[in-house]
């Protein structure tokens, strides 16, 4: 039971100082000239704070945990692309939970599980509430004629737009949809535009950063 109450009381100080000295580092003054941080990658900063702490919490100072960890962490294999780094560290967030209840540290488990999923329900409460695309639209002849009906179906979505090219068979915007909008309904909405719905629609999301001006 003492050990139980040390480990709960260990997790509750060192998981919320590790979330602290991270936010700290993560959201550091900027200096002239450096270029803009990506939410993403500070809240990923955030996180990964807590995980090392969580991890090492697990470890202790038993030399045959540090080196199941290394064994586990190298079963992880990305085999496709993760556009949100924080999805990556929710992996490891989970691989150190595992870990935790695994070695019989039910308590840390359950704790720093409901800490993490504190710290990502926080974080992510102040991620951008719109997204950014460049939409590019081939329709063939139509294009310049349908213009005014595309802009229609983009703010009927409540899409704020900027032209950005027109040529005779295709048009581009600089497009800002909300973050829950699904992109297939506006598509969709703009394919019956076209007879037989002969168009390519594509839609490039570009971070903010890096929209041209």
């Amino acid at each position: 039971m003492d050990n139980l109450q040390e480990e709960l009381l260990a997790s509750l100080i060192r998981l919320p100082l590790a979330a602290l000295l991270g936010a700290a580092l993560a959201l550091r003054p900027r200096r002239g000239g450096t270029p803009p941080r990506q939410p993403a990658v500070v809240q990923t900063q955030i996180i990964l704070a807590v995980v090392g702490s969580l991890i090492m919490l697990v470890v202790g100072s038993s030399l045959a945990r540090a080196f199941g960890i290394v064994g586990a962490a190298n079963l992880i294999r990305y085999r496709s692309k993760i556009d949100d780094p924080k999805d990556a560290v929710v992996m490891l967030c989970a691989l150190s939970v595992g870990l935790a209840a695994g070695v019989g540290l039910y308590g840390l488990a359950t704790i720093g599980t409901a800490f993490l999923v504190l710290c990502l329900w926080i974080i992510e409460g102040f991620e951008p509430q719109t997204r950014i695309f460049e939409l590019g639209l081939k329709m063939g002849a139509h294009s310049q004629e349908l213009r005014p009906k595309i802009e229609q179906v983009l703010r009927r979505f409540k899409v704020r737009y900027e032209l950005r090219t027109s040529a005779e068979d295709e048009v581009s915007y600089m497009v800002t949809t909300p973050r829950k909008l699904q992109t297939d309904r506006v598509s969709n909405a703009l394919m019956e535009l076209v007879p037989a719905g002969k168009a390519a629609i594509v839609w490039d999301e570009k971070s903010k950063d890096k929209v041209p001006k």
